[in-house]
């Protein structure tokens, strides 16, 4: 068997490496802030800004739903926001986004905050993700282990941190 001449084989990597360069790779774009916002409706006061590649929403939180619900509405905040329908179309829309980071607040002070990753929820985790968090927001009021469901859901999904002053117990 002869031996392949070393410049052949590098015309061979480097016609390899042309044909990859050549392949169609999806435009990675981002929103803009007002694309964001423009993705959820909610009436008492929420803002989004792109941070690099990743969409951050700050929501406003009532004080009353802390008050009468606890620590359990404290948490379960950001959730509400990032398993929904918005959150998965704005990661279909725009390839270039790479997280989806929800923070409540009431007044100045932060509740919670949870950042959803893209790589980190397959369509068939999608699926769970809408059906638990839509249970939640329809009948959460009324059957409080939806809310705890969609927390342990959250929890295990996002990277999330909880400020101890709205959830000692």
């Amino acid at each position: 068997m002869k031996a392949t001449p070393s410049w052949a084989v590098a015309v061979a990597v480097f016609a390899a490496l042309a044909a990859g360069a050549c392949v169609d790779r999806p435009e990675l774009t981002l929103p803009t802030a007002d694309e964001v916002e423009t993705y959820y409706e909610y009436a008492d006061g929420l803002e989004a800004e792109v941070v690099g590649n990743v969409a951050v929403l700050t929501v406003e939180q009532s004080a009353r739903q802390l008050r009468d619900g606890g620590r359990l509405w404290a948490r379960v905040g950001p959730y509400i926001f990032l398993f929904t329908d918005e959150t998965r179309r704005l990661f279909e829309d725009f390839p270039g986004l790479a997280g989806v980071r929800v923070t409540t607040r009431v007044g100045s002070a932060q509740v919670a905050t949870a950042i959803l990753a893209r790589d980190d929820m397959p369509d068939i985790l999608w699926r769970r993700s809408l059906n638990i968090a839509g249970k939640a927001r329809r009948d959460g009021t009324q059957q409080m282990t939806l809310l705890e469901d969609l927390v342990d859901w959250g929890e295990s999904h996002t990277e999330f941190e909880y400020n101890p002053r709205f959830t000692r117990r």
